[in-house]
């Protein structure tokens, strides 16, 4: 189910215009208002919802398609769509206590659509209506009051709410909650290379990039010594002869190696640090951005891989010499780097393009 973009103009200020047609433009599901007077206007690609006041609902609804009441007061939205045949009701909760988390969990369990507003710093009640509204039909809009809350609803027991109702602090939040809620992180093409060569070359400094998320027996993170040409280094998730496995961790390699930060940005292992975000590749292209929180670098022996790629292209991999430094295969399959022979194919990716500060390039670059 896709999750929906909601602006609130009722505290919009001065920049009220601005942002409902940026809203507008980015292709919000629903703009709210309290007032009629702000919904007039509007395309019919938008949801014009209204929010009664504490009073009575009042006869003039002006051109909302959608009203929000609160059932205490303004009754039960399906008995008040069936009075008002042509518009949609739904529910709007204000959580402050134990009885208004109780009615906002009987509201999501039986309404078509509820927005809630959770007033105290805890993330707890939000998570029990969430669980609560688990295989219910209806949806479950929550207000915020910017884009780095929107962030953490939208992680809340994993799922999160249906769609997020923004308070903008101003024109381009919009965009911001648009690419927040839109965003997904792109398949990418890997290549099968063929090994060349692999050789000792001495000690240096290596990196463990330790993630905050399990990693996939399949799943690693892409590293080279040239930007153009990534090998995909697997998980720790494989059982060791005498260790424990560490299924967040990826023995990545030496510490000048780029890595896959975002889809389109490189970074330098020594670069990543406790709160930023790496690319986790899985080996049938899929992605997701997962958080770092500690890279571990210490000096140890190091290995050469030299491999090739289809069309020609050289790549090299320079990791840690040792038997349980592994990467992936076609299908999947686990190799340790230690037992590579030229001849054995392994999985990569090519950016195709130089960088500079990690960004993408068109320019005259030798990596050698």
């Amino acid at each position: 189910m896709t999750r929906q973009c909601w602006l609130d103009l009722r505290d919009a200020g001065p920049w009220r215009r601005e942002v409902s047609e940026e809203a507008v433009h980015q292709r919000f599901e629903a703009i709210v208002a309290d007032d009629p007077a702000d919904l007039a206007g509007l395309p019919p690609t938008v949801t014009r919802v209204l929010v009664a006041d504490a009073g009575d609902l009042g006869d003039d609804l002006g051109d909302a398609d959608l009203v929000l009441v609160d059932p205490r007061r303004h009754g039960d939205p399906a008995r008040l769509a069936a009075d008002q045949p042509g518009v949609r009701f739904g529910s709007r909760v204000d959580v402050t206590d134990a009885d208004s988390l109780a009615q906002a969990c009987e509201r999501v369990r039986r309404d078509e659509l509820t927005v809630l507003r959770f007033h105290d710093p805890t993330h707890i009640p939000l998570e029990i209506v969430l669980a609560a509204a688990d295989g219910a039909a209806g949806r479950v809009i929550t207000e915020v009051d910017g884009i780095e809350q929107a962030s953490v609803h939208l992680t809340v027991l994993e799922r999160g709410p249906d769609g997020i109702l923004l308070r903008p602090g101003g024109p381009g939040d919009a965009t911001k909650l648009t690419e927040l809620l839109r965003h997904r992180s792109p398949d990418l093409d890997l290549v099968t290379l063929t090994v060349t060569g692999v050789r000792h070359c001495g000690a240096g400094e290596r990196a463990c990039v330790d993630t905050c998320s399990y990693l996939n027996p399949d799943e690693g993170i892409l590293v080279g010594s040239r930007s153009r040409a990534l090998m995909l280094c697997v998980s720790e998730t494989h059982p060791l002869p005498y260790m424990p496995t560490r299924p967040f961790r990826v023995n990545a390699g030496a510490i000048m190696s780029y890595t896959l930060a975002e889809p389109e940005r490189t970074r330098y292992l020594c670069e990543l640090s406790a709160g930023a975000t790496v690319l986790a590749v899985r080996a049938d292209g899929r992605t997701r951005p997962v958080t770092v929180g500690r890279v571990k670098i210490e000096t140890r022996p190091l290995l050469a891989v030299d491999a090739v790629a289809p069309g020609g292209e050289q790549v090299n991999l320079m990791v840690q010499d040792d038997w349980h430094v592994r990467v992936l295969g076609p299908g999947g399959v686990v190799r340790n780097t230690t037992e590579l022979r030229p001849g054995d194919e392994v999985l990569g990716y090519l950016p195709g393009r130089e960088r500079h500060v990690g960004y993408p390039i068109d320019e005259l670059c030798h990596e050698l």
